[in-house]
């Protein structure tokens, strides 16, 4: 049962995938491709797939490149987002080329008539617009040294150009307001929540390489999803962009947001354990990275010794407490036999496989 109340949000439809109104977080990436060379796009794209994202955003730099979209869009299966920056007209290109929604800057888009005739081709073509506000861009938030002031502007930038949108009948409205730094994009987050009540899209933006970045992007998001905001996320990496939906499905399933996927559960180790249970877990998680298109949640548990491991891998769809050279092996919190160690990454990947034919 989740512990917190979402909040609930206008609902728009991306290519198919419903957002806001209660839907489940999706999950987002960006490719970090060339969009020139639509084949190397659209192969990262179904790596991506592969791994469950449900929304992909691609960078349009030119109008090369936004003359790709529908080459791309006829070889992916997941709705594709058009990230612009100051060139409207590659806008109206990916309009033309069938993109699925824009994702436009404020801050360096262009003028307000320039947003205004984005607006109406993407209303005739029934697109959704993410207004997207990043620190990065709008000088007036390096005015200020105090983060709270800073997320002020950031809303204020944010909510200016949403009322732009609505005076032209636009509704069909997604959000972000992201910053580097984590105080500076909640509370934006907060005061633009207080006032509208479009989808947000979460991020930290520049969150860093694999290791902290999944770390920074954790906590912030973390704090926003835990007080109800969000309706997709992206967990931004300097990385593999699969490795972005592998942290945001982690994310979401401890936070009881999404259950679907498999969730390892091990313990920290100590001098108890008899077993080596690190590279255990590690091969473990090699293998079940291998195993596709799990949609029922499974809870994996490997504990080292007999202290709390019994009890946790009880608690598991399928678990094993370790011994001295031989582990307990469960099942649906019964005792299903004994098997040695290092048999215990195979004994359990050809359980899930069985789970997964079911």
């Amino acid at each position: 049962m989740k512990y917190f109340k979402r909040t609930q949000t206008r609902k728009i439809n991306i290519g198919g995938v419903v957002i806001g109104g209660g839907a489940p977080v999706a999950v987002q990436s960006m490719t970090n491709t060339d969009t020139r060379d639509w084949r190397a796009t659209v192969k990262q794209i179904k790596n991506l797939e592969d791994a469950g994202c449900e929304i992909i955003r691609v960078s349009l730099p030119d109008m090369e490149s936004a003359q790709n979209v529908s080459k791309i869009k006829k070889n992916i299966k997941i709705p594709l987002v058009a990230d612009i920056h100051f060139d409207y007209r590659i806008a109206l290109e990916a309009i033309k080329q069938g993109v699925d929604k824009l994702r436009i800057n404020p801050g360096n888009i262009g003028s307000k008539d320039k947003v205004e005739t984005l607006v109406k081709e993407a209303k005739a073509a029934r697109i959704p617009i993410r207004i997207g506000v990043n620190a990065g861009s709008l000088k007036s938030v390096h005015n200020f040294d105090d983060n709270l002031s800073r997320a002020k502007e950031l809303a204020k930038s944010a909510i200016e150009h949403v009322r732009i949108l609505e005076k032209l009948s636009f509704y069909d409205i997604a959000v972000s307001l992201k910053a580097s730094n984590i105080a500076t994009t909640v509370e934006a987050y907060k005061i633009f929540a207080s006032k509208r009540n479009y989808p947000l899209h979460l991020g930290i933006t520049e969150a860093g390489s694999l290791f902290s970045g999944t770390i920074k992007s954790s906590a912030g998001l973390g704090i926003m999803l835990y007080d109800g905001m969000g309706d997709t996320v992206r967990v931004s990496l300097t990385a593999d962009p699969v490795e972005e939906v592998k942290a945001a499905y982690s994310l979401l399933r401890a936070l009881e947001l999404r259950k679907s996927g498999i969730e390892i559960i091990s313990c920290p180790t100590c001098s108890r354990c008899e077993v080596d249970l690190i590279k255990i877990v590690s091969d473990m998680e090699k293998e079940t990275a291998k195993i596709k298109n799990i949609k029922k949640p499974v809870k994996v548990a490997l504990m080292g010794c007999v202290v709390n491991g019994p009890g946790e891998a009880k608690d598991a769809d399928f678990g094993i407490a370790g011994g001295k050279n031989i582990g307990i092996l469960f099942k649906n919190g019964e005792i299903a036999g004994k098997v040695k160690p290092e048999k215990w990454v195979k004994t359990l990947v050809s359980m899930l496989k069985d789970f997964q034919k079911k």
